[in-house]
């Protein structure tokens, strides 16, 4: 089979390798994913011969201020050029045999040929390899059958699973994330070595492991490889807190949804709506207090309070064990799974200008994905129970967008400063100034004053004579 490869990039690399007397071929995830149609921007190339040295070849006939950045002990050097509004990053490698400690992913690694490189690749669609050489340009070399597994929607390992997955366990997160991805189905006998070698996985860094992890959480559908993760037991290895979603207690009649999979369902409608990481993160962890909050009335039946606040102090030890930033995209996770409940609850109830306020108040610019994933978190069957919380969110809206226009709250600065405060009544720092801010504060968002300066100023006034201070004379 003949592959039309149209980029440039394969006859100057084809042309180097033909100077250098050596063979050459594009490999990898950039031939999978010509065969799937999806625009690839990283382009891997292994030969026959030094690849240290062809990459320098190719970048020089590119352009000479192409920088090459070389990789000796891997015997790796890449390079990135821009071409029609593209940044293309191009890599390459000699072909190469690799064998494998059981206690390190870091390979021992003998030069080879190709077949030796492709049998070292983790699955059949990943080892497919294309000749960029002249006189073979465009001929494929597949010799597992990467085109029909890629036909059938098949992720499965060239080689034996076991040795693949025992040799780099991080190929275990590698399978899931591109069943994910793809929608593919796992080949039963590469699943079940999953299942077999998932204790592996603990010796990968965290960061790896969080890389593919978010490639998951980035996926048109999470839950595809989150319940993958689950079934193969890697999840309760990598992230326990999440596992512990898993599982229904029936007491009498009164049994509790799944949190498991609501949490997964409610990720999946986020991640319909929006390719934002972190959004998508705040769901899968919004009910994640739930597990540690679960208690049973004779009266109310299985209840949960108070799971929004232990689930939003949970945040930061699950940021830090997994490797994610522990910066203002933890403390946007954190605020909305202390906020989640907060629209539902207004949606429950008379929906009142006060209320909606101090949502705005608490929400600030954030309050758009606040109430995208508070829609999300609506999973009942009970179809009119769903109408009828989609009715009163839509009213939570429009009273957002009416009261944010009237009272300008979302990025609320209260209209009298501290240091009015501490001028007008001649005072130092002190706990009143906090007192009368806070009144002020208050009286805004329940709507008894307007947030201007000068209803403020008039209260700040009252509420200091109630706490004994007398404006100074100037």
């Amino acid at each position: 089979m003949d592959v039309q490869l149209d980029n440039p990039i394969y006859r100057i690399v084809g042309k180097a390798a033909d100077s250098l007397g050596i063979k050459a071929f594009a490999v990898g995830g950039v031939v999978r994913d010509y065969f799937l149609q999806r625009h690839c921007t990283d382009i891997d190339f292994v030969c026959l011969g030094n690849g240290i040295e062809l990459a320098k070849a190719a970048a020089k006939s590119i352009s000479p201020n192409i920088e090459v950045v070389v990789f000796k002990n891997f015997g790796t050097a890449s390079f990135h050029y821009h071409d029609k509004d593209t940044l293309w990053e191009v890599e390459f490698v000699g072909a190469r045999r690799e064998s494998y400690r059981r206690d390190s992913r870091k390979p021992i690694v003998e030069n080879g040929t190709l077949e030796d490189d492709q049998n070292r690749r983790d699955f059949t669609i990943n080892a497919m390899a294309v000749s960029v050489n002249e006189e073979s340009f465009g001929t494929l070399i597949d010799p597992f059958g990467g085109i029909q597994d890629l036909d059938r929607g098949i992720i499965r390992t060239p080689l034996d699973p076991d040795i693949t997955f025992s040799d780099d366990p991080l190929r275990m997160m590698r399978a899931i994330r591109f069943a994910s991805q793809l929608d593919f189905y796992i080949h039963n006998d590469t699943f079940d070595a999953i299942c077999r070698n998932a204790e592996r996985i603990k010796i990968v860094s965290p960061e790896r492991i969080t890389t593919e992890l978010n490639k998951i959480v980035l996926s048109p559908q999470p839950s595809v490889g989150f319940k993958l993760l689950l079934k193969s037991g890697l999840l309760q290895i990598i992230f326990p807190e999440f596992a512990n979603l898993k599982g229904v207690e029936t007491v009498g009649n009164h049994a509790h949804k799944d949190n498991f999979y609501h949490t997964l369902e409610v990720a999946d409608h986020v991640a319909a709506h929006t390719q934002d990481l972190w959004l998508r993160w705040a769901a899968l962890l919004h009910d994640i207090g739930k597990p540690a909050t679960k208690r049973y009335d004779a009266k109310l039946g299985w209840t949960f309070h108070g799971h929004e606040v232990r689930g939003s102090k949970m945040i930061k030890k699950i940021f830090t064990h997994l490797r994610l930033p522990l910066d203002q995209k933890m403390k946007y996770v954190e605020k909305l799974v202390l906020l989640h409940l907060r629209p539902i609850i207004l949606a429950e109830d008379e929906v009142t200008d006060s209320a909606v306020r101090r949502l705005l108040f608490d929400a600030g610019d954030d309050i758009e994905d606040l109430m995208l994933l508070c829609e999300a978190d609506i999973t009942s069957k009970n179809e009119e129970k769903v109408r009828r919380y989609m009715k009163n969110f839509k009213i939570v809206r429009q009273k957002l967008i009416e009261l944010e226009e009237k009272d300008r709250i979302r990025n609320f600065q209260p209209p009298v400063s501290g240091e009015d405060i501490m001028k007008t009544f001649g005072i130092a720092p002190c706990r009143e100034i906090g007192t009368i801010k806070d009144s002020i504060k208050d009286a805004i968002l329940d709507g008894l004053i307007p947030n201007e300066r000068e209803a403020a100023w008039q209260m700040m006034l009252e509420k200091g004579a109630e706490l004994g201070l007398h404006p100074i004379q100037e």
